[in-house]
Order: C-alpha cells, then sequence, then structure tokens
C-alpha cells in the first residue's frame, strides 16, 4: 500500500494537468514502514526529457541524482516516482515495464485518459509491476500504530 498526503495527491494531479499534452514526471519522497507500506508526504518535479515527452518520460540522471541527495538529506527517503498517462492507459505501459529500474519502489501513474483522474501505484519487481493499493490520507506509517 501507498499512502499519498492530500498535498501530494493534489500536487501530481494539477502537474499532470499542466504538462498535457507532455507527460510530467517527479520523485517522491516519505518512508516506509517494516511491512514495505509506504508513505509520501513530499513530490520533487523533475523536468521531463525524453526524446518523445508525449509518449514517454525520462529524468535527467544528474537532476535524479540531486533531488535524491536533497531527499535524504531532509531525512526522509525516495519511496518512489511518479508520470503522468495524458491519454494513455490507466496502467503502466509496455514502455514503463521496459524502463523501470528501481525495484521495490512504488511507480505512480497519474492517467488523464477519463473524465476525472485517476492516480494508481505498481512497485517493481525487477521482472513485474505488482499493484498496490494506493490510499489518500496525512497518517504516515510511523504515525499510524499510535
Amino acid at each position: 500500500m501507498i499512502t499519498l498526503s492530500r498535498e501530494v495527491y493534489d500536487t501530481l494531479v494539477s502537474h499532470a494537468r499542466r504538462g498535457r499534452p507532455e507527460e510530467v514526471c517527479g520523485i517522491l519522497a516519505g518512508d516506509r514502514d517494516d511491512g514495505g507500506d509506504a508513505y509520501v508526504g513530499d513530490t520533487f518535479l523533475t523536468e521531463n526529457v525524453a526524446d518523445d515527452p508525449r509518449t514517454r518520460y525520462a529524468i535527467d540522471p544528474e537532476e535524479q541524482l540531486a533531488v535524491m541527495e536533497t531527499i535524504e538529506s531532509q531525512g526522509t527517503e525516495v519511496v518512489g516516482f511518479y508520470h503522468s498517462h495524458p491519454s494513455g492507459p490507466d496502467s503502466p505501459s509496455d514502455t514503463d515495464r521496459s524502463s523501470a529500474t528501481w525495484p521495490g519502489y512504488s511507480y505512480v501513474i497519474v492517467s488523464l485518459n477519463g473524465s476525472n483522474p485517476y492516480v494508481g501505484s505498481w512497485r517493481w519487481t525487477g521482472d513485474r509491476f505488482d499493484p498496490e493499493a494506493v490510499v489518500v490520507g496525512d497518517d504516515s506509517p510511523s504515525s499510524a500504530g499510535g
């Protein structure tokens, strides 16, 4: 399961809408509990440097490293990545599968394919994407138990 703070959820949807017709992307920051459930309390918007940003996304490696260092310096961790599908599927595409490189991390997709945005998440295993529940709320895994 991945929990997005209300602010993060709103930011992802807004970023996807503003970026249309191109895909947008970024990095998700938060923490994980011992069971692997993630809480995302912050998001870092990155530039999409893909050759064809209408159908692909790519984060510049130098920008990615800088963002990851910022996240760690703030005492949180990278829990995943996100991108949008302005008119594509509500799930990972074949391109998403072929370019996924971070096993154990969540890949959130904001699809604008329907009348309302769809926000889904999948955990990359190294071989496939496993769907995970998305919850919008403000409790981190460390505060949920007490």
